[in-house]
């Protein structure tokens, strides 16, 4: 049986979509808006840097793209992870080599997600890192 986004009930959560390309953006939180999740959306590194300070953050789940302005997915990853290291942060991106898959993985991405991504793969990611998550996410 398919996994269907409806069947996900992400009412609880809070994704960050951290991607510099438009058409990718509206893609993601098509696929997002009926789960109920909360998204908040990052159009370069910088942004998403910032918004890491506030003191009522709150995220359970980021996309991030590996190619963005001003401070890329690599260096917001490495940022992220000094203080946030039991979030899922998912690499999605079209860049295919293995070099920047492994630099992908030592910064702490948990998954490495190579463009296009169909909506199954998307469900099934969110259910792999949301669904079993205890009730509340984590507020720094």
């Amino acid at each position: 049986m398919a996994l269907n986004i409806n069947d996900l009930q992400l009412s609880d959560k809070s994704i960050v979509i951290v991607e510099d390309d438009l058409p990718s953006i509206r893609y993601y939180e098509t696929l997002l808006k009926s789960s109920g999740a909360d998204v908040k959306v990052f159009r370069n590194g910088k942004e998403f840097i910032d918004y890491m300070s506030h003191p009522e953050m709150k995220i359970d789940l980021v996309f991030m793209d590996f190619l963005i302005p001003l401070v890329n997915g690599i260096e917001c990853l490495r940022i992220f992870r000094k203080d946030h290291k039991n979030i899922p942060v998912l690499m999605l991106t079209a860049y295919s080599s293995e070099q920047c898959k492994t630099e992908a993985y030592l910064a702490g991405c948990n998954e490495y997600v190579l463009k296009p991504i169909y909506p199954e793969k998307i469900f099934f990611l969110l259910d792999k890192y949301l669904k079993h998550q205890a009730a509340g996410s984590m507020v720094f």
